[in-house]
């Protein structure tokens, strides 16, 4: 049996193919206005019109890699510093001792840990949009997990797959919900009430079907390797300053306004001082850093690959063709089906434009004005991209994140996607019945 293609291998197919498609689709462009305070820029919409400029050359397309690489620079670095940073935390035995007790804490009531975790990264997800930081923790969700008996998938859907339904169902994601209702013209954070209960609905029906999953899949537990017995005061310390500097990394993104730079100077910290803690000694510390940064790069790399795929497509003048083809259908439909139409063309319009963030920005001041003719409200117009949008994250091979996470893990995309597939439908169930009551309702 021939070996599925590995993400590196996928993504570049991807690329490829987008490139391709600058030569098939027609050119197209809608004008843009900047915002002077933010920075941002917005399209504005009813402006799209047909251009005709010159097609991408294949230098261009070779040349677009190392741009899209150098665009995502500062999260490539994050994701070497906080790998490197947790390897000198598990060399130093802090990871295996203190992850032993809680497995010692759980043990007959492991699928608790399950609701626990779940419940945790959904709402990281929910408050600051938590996704490229899982990366690094990956390995250590997995070890925790194998423990306990439970797979690979277990560990991801609990963490990365949890982080996303928090991001894509969230009622108050700076990234998406905040962003789109600024763009959409609504008050900041309104309808919270409506978004929350659909957010708890799906939460409970991802952690019921992860609960079956695991417990039809369990594995022979791998016990962890720990250095002695239980927590010395230097592992107890170390795990202290983990836990602060996750404190102190989530205020710092929902307070100070923190980028991806300002995280790896704290996590870099964190790697630095637990080596010393531990006694391991300046040499050995920078040693175990650098080898924890080489288990990343092939993850940075994939993070780096998927910004080339929007990128090519900007150059090659067809985003905005692919979202005004996407959007001008909805105009004929009734309400309740146009809003539906949103929800899965934003769910398509995903694939190209990995930054949900992005897509807000794009999409919404073309369908605000859409959402107004066809009679949908502009909190469901809302609704609709988020849902759409953040969701395939779950999925599209063009989200660097995932496609690292799985890397780092070990599974090849296509078993992701059967572990995946059916869970995913059942919340866009939920995401396509949260839209129809909410046109219902007038929310």
């Amino acid at each position: 049996m021939k070996r599925f293609p590995n993400a590196f291998v996928i993504l570049l197919g991807v690329i490829i193919l987008s490139w391709i498609l600058t030569y098939i689709i027609p050119q197209g462009s809608y004008e843009r206005v900047t915002d002077v305070e933010s920075g941002q820029t917005a399209v504005i919409g009813g402006s799209y019109q047909e251009i005709s400029s010159e097609s991408l050359s294949f230098f261009e397309l070779m040349l677009s890699i190392p741009q899209g690489l150098a665009s995502r620079a500062d999260l490539i670095v994050l994701i070497l510093l906080m790998g490197g940073s947790f390897y000198v935390i598990e060399k130093t035995g802090a990871l295996g001792q203190g992850l032993q007790v809680l497995v010692d804490q759980l043990k007959g009531k492991e699928s608790l840990a399950i609701v626990i975790v779940s419940v945790l990264f959904a709402a990281a997800g929910a408050t600051i949009g938590l996704q490229e930081e899982i990366i690094a923790l990956a390995p250590i969700l997995i070890l925790f997990c194998r423990s306990m008996g439970f797979n690979s998938f277990v560990a991801l859907g609990s963490s990365y797959g949890a982080a996303v339904l928090g991001s894509a169902f969230s009622p108050m994601n700076p990234f998406a919900v905040v962003i789109a209702q600024k763009e959409a013209q609504l008050p900041l954070l309104s309808g919270s009430g409506y978004r929350m209960v659909i957010f708890g609905i799906a939460l409970v029906l991802w952690i019921a079907y992860l609960w079956r999953y695991a417990n039809k899949n369990r594995v022979t537990p791998v016990p962890m390797e720990t250095q002695g017995k239980g927590l010395t005061w230097r592992t107890s310390l170390i795990l202290v300053l983990l836990c602060l500097t996750f404190v102190v990394v989530t205020y710092g993104l929902v307070s100070l306004d923190w980028g991806f730079n300002e995280i790896s100077a704290c996590f870099f910290t964190l790697g630095i001082i637990s080596g010393l803690i531990a006694n391991m000694g300046m040499d050995r510390t920078g040693l175990m850093y650098v080898e924890g940064m080489k288990e990343m790069t092939f993850a940075a790399v994939i993070m780096g690959m998927a910004s080339t795929i929007p990128l090519l497509l900007e150059k090659g003048q067809i985003l905005d063709s692919i979202v005004f083809a996407l959007f001008t259908p909805i105009e004929s439909l009734p309400p309740s089906v146009s809003a539906l139409g949103m929800l899965m063309a934003q769910a398509v319009l995903h694939f190209p434009v990995s930054s949900y963030s992005g897509q807000a920005l794009l999409t919404m001041p073309i369908l605000t004005p859409l959402a107004d003719l066809v009679g949908v409200s502009r909190q469901v117009c809302v609704l609709a991209y988020q849902y759409g949008a953040v969701t395939m994250d779950f999925i599209v091979p063009t989200n660097g994140a995932l496609m690292a996470i799985i890397a780092v893990a070990g599974i090849p995309f296509n078993k992701w996607v059967r572990f995946i597939g059916k869970p995913l439908l059942l919340l866009f169930l939920v995401a396509a019945t949260g839209i129809v009551v909410g046109v219902l309702t007038g929310f």
